[in-house]
This record gives C-alpha cells, structure tokens and sequence, in this order.
C-alpha cells in the first residue's frame, strides 16, 4: 500500500474498506460456490443409491431365466421421468443383461471396472460430464451367479446452473465491492469530520490566539487523545511565547536603567566647566554603570551558550564542604550586618568543575542572605544519598513564596516581589545560572517554600 501513502486520509480509507470488503465477499462466494456443488453431489449419489437398491431388489426377485428376463422391462418403467440417468446391468461374463439408451460409462467394459473406484465424475464421448457409482446385485436364481450394475447421471443441468450461478454470484461480488468502496467513502468523509474541524480551528490559532483551545465536548474518543495532546502543546507554546516576552522586557529595561543614567550623567556633566575632581567622581561612577553593563551581558553570553549545549564542565573531584566553607566566609561580612546566622553540615564531593559549582552554590547563597531578614538563619547541608545522588541545600527563613512564583523562579530577570524590581537587587539572572550549571553537569535544582521556610536543592547525579 506505499503508492497510497501518500494520498489523503479519505482516499486511503476507503480503498482499504473496498479491498477488505471485496476480500469477504470473493471468500463468501468461494464457500457457497462450493456448498451448492457439494449439496448436487450428494443429491446425486441420493438418486443413484436409491436406484441401485431398486435395481438389486429387482434382481433378487428373479427366481428363473424367464425372471430374469423381465428386468430390462422393468428398469425402462422405472427409469421412465429421470432424464440423464443411465443403467448398466452385465452377468458374471461381463455380457450385458440392460443398458439404457445413452447409457455412458468409463472408459473399459463393467464389470472390469473395480468397484472401489466408484463413486467418479468422468466426461463422455458426447463431452458432458458424467457422476456414477457401482455394485453387485445377486439374482434370486439357484446357483445363478451376481450381476453387476453401474448407474450413471448426466451433470449437465447441473454444469449449466453452476456456470450461471458463478456469472451471477461474480456480478454480485462485484457490484457489492463497487457499492462497499462508495459507501466506505462516504463513512470515511464522515467519520473524519471531526479532524476536518480540528484542522479548521488549529487553522484560526495564530501567535496572537495561542489562548485558544481545541474543543474536546464532542471529539471521538480516538482522537481525544490527539486533540488533548495539541491543547498541551498550545499550552507550552504559550507559555514559551509569554516568557520570551518577558524576558524581552526585562531585558530592555536591565539594559535601559544603566544606559540612561550614563546618559544623563554625561549630558548634566557636559553642560558645564567642571573641576578635575568632579570629572574624576563621574567617570568613577559611570565605571561602576559599565561594570555592572558588562556583568549582564556576560551572564547573558553565559546562558546563551548554555542554552546551546556549549556549556562544558571540567570534571574534577570538588570538595563542596570546602567550597561551602569558602563562600561563607566572603558572605560573613554581610550576614553579621544583618545578624544572620550561617551554618554547614554534612560533607560531600562531586566531580565537576569547580569554579562553576562555586558560582551555583554562591548564586542561592546570595538569594538566600538577600532575602532573610534581620536576625534570621541560613543552613547549608551537604550530603550523599543511598540512591548514589550528591545534594547541596540552602534553606532560609523568611518571608514564604506563593507557590504560583515557585515555578519560574529560575527564569531569567524573574523576580517573586515585584517591588524588588529596583536596580541594586540583582539583575535576576543567578538562579538562571545556577540551572543552567546544575544541568550542565546531568542534575537538577529545586525549590520550595512553605512556613517561613524557603529551601534550595541541588541533586547531581554521582
């Protein structure tokens, strides 16, 4: 069926329903073909049998020559009304006692012809075709040996309704194929109407409707399944298209802070004489406005490569409780100005590249000593699994998330408090990073907040 692979659908359909309903129909008339040809051959051998017993009580009646004969009298009288029915009758010396006219039987004078050999078919000298059977009949007569006799019937009737039935049947079957195929068209057109409307609304779906949904109300159950897999793929897509504006968004404004600021600063600089100090105060400024340029730019260029699987990690075994240890010594400073408490537990190791895991982990330490307020607690645990998992979790008090932010948390510029949205609280880019390098290195990172508890974690397969 590859020629039709390429067809439409409806096409395809039905020619498989004609193929398979023709298929039946040759195989239906097969099996009666055969049923009728079995049912006259039963109905012959009927007629010949009940002829033979005739025949034998006929000649068991004979109890003297003379008896005997009477017989060919006999059988003309009750072979009187069955055309085609010929009978053979010899003696012990194969000299015939009665043939009928016509009578025609194989090839070789009976009773040469074994016995077993009946019941045949065989075609006559008049090339008509011929059922027969034989047997013995013994005559009443004392010491009078057995007869033979043979029957035959002419199949010719038979042939002729046998061919005229087959003409007839094969018509049928042909017409009923043609119909089957019509009407397996329309049940196709019709059955696969609700993929025609399916491909009608996915049609009307454009970028700026990707709220739309399929309708599932009346939808078979077969492609159910199907039109719940688009609505899902809809759904990402939508969901892809609204992040992808988002993070236009807050790319344009990340970059259109700092690029204003350095404007305006220059165009109040240059509206009048300054002094070299004042110069020396501005350009310092405008040094921290390019930093901090430079710093998103560079993330940017960290995740962009990440996102084409550039990011390769060099593999070497990273103690983590020492790279723990390191990042709260350089967050110390800041935490005891909050009055924070920083505590570690546990040790692992991993094979990964250290610099990269150092920024991962640095990245949730940051968020986690942002967002605990004053006197509150930052705990580090490390740890190996029995499942063969190394986990790194930073867990903080402080104010719970809602569990709508949980989920894109690790977008890029994404930020839970909208108020915190002022320039100096990050540029919204760490937990982004700290994804990218926990997949980078086959694991993944999680979080959630429930009762004053937010808790980071970070499973890298061993």
């Amino acid at each position: 069926m590859k020629w039709v692979a390429g067809n439409a659908l409806t096409t395809r359909l039905t020619l498989l329903f004609a193929t398979v309903s023709t298929s039946v129909l040759l195989l239906l008339g097969v099996v009666i073909g055969s049923l009728v040809e079995r049912h006259f051959e039963d109905m012959d051998l009927e007629l010949l049998e009940g002829k033979l017993e005739l025949i034998q009580h006929a000649l068991a009646a004979t109890r003297s020559p003379g008896d005997l004969a009477t017989i060919p009298a006999q059988l003309d009288a009750a072979l009187i009304g069955h055309h085609g029915l010929a009978v053979g009758v010899w003696d012990e010396t194969g000299k015939p006692l009665y043939l009928s006219e016509e009578a025609s039987f194989p090839t070789g004078s009976q009773p040469q012809v074994p016995a077993a050999q009946f019941p045949r078919t065989w075609t006559g000298a008049d090339q008509h075709l011929y059922r027969g059977i034989m047997g013995t009949a013994p005559t009443g007569i004392p010491g009078g040996a057995s007869t033979t006799v043979a029957l035959s019937t002419d199949l010719s009737h038979h042939e002729h309704f046998m061919q005229s039935f087959r003409l007839t049947m094969w018509a049928v079957v042909a017409l009923a194929a043609t119909l089957s195929g019509f009407l397996g068209g329309l049940a196709a057109r019709r059955g696969l109407a609700p993929l025609h409307d399916i491909v009608r609304h996915a049609a009307d779906i454009t970028a700026e409707k990707l709220d739309q949904r399929l309708e599932e109300g009346n939808i078979p159950l077969e492609l159910a399944e199907v039109v719940r897999t688009l609505n899902g793929m809809l759904a990402r897509l939508e969901d892809s298209f609204r992040r992808l504006s988002d993070f236009s968004s807050d790319l344009a404004h990340e970059l259109r802070t700092p690029v204003s600021n350095l404007l305006t600063q220059t165009q109040v600089t240059l509206s009048k004489v300054r002094t070299l100090e004042e110069y020396q105060d501005i350009l310092a400024s405008n040094s921290e406005e390019f930093e901090r340029l430079s710093r998103t730019i560079a993330d940017m260029l960290f995740l962009a490569k990440a996102d084409n699987n550039l990011l390769i990690p060099l593999r070497e075994e990273v103690d983590l409780g020492a790279a723990v240890s390191s990042l709260l010594e350089f967050y110390e400073a800041y935490a005891d100005e909050k009055q924070l408490r920083l505590s570690c537990s546990g040790k692992a190791s991993i094979a990964g590249d250290r610099l990269m895991l150092r920024r991962a982990i640095g990245n949730l330490l940051s968020n986690a000593v942002r967002h605990t307020p004053k006197l509150g607690r930052i705990s580090i645990e490390l740890k190996e699994t029995p499942e063969g998992e190394t986990v790194v979790s930073v867990e903080n008090t402080g104010e719970t998330i809602d569990p709508e932010h949980l989920p894109r948390l690790f977008d890029r510029f994404y930020r839970a408090d909208a108020s915190r949205q002022h320039y100096g609280e990050g540029s919204g880019l760490g937990l982004a990073i700290t994804r990218s390098i926990v997949q980078a290195h086959g694991g993944e990172v999680s979080v959630i907040s429930e009762r004053g508890l937010t808790r980071f974690s970070i499973r890298f397969p061993r």
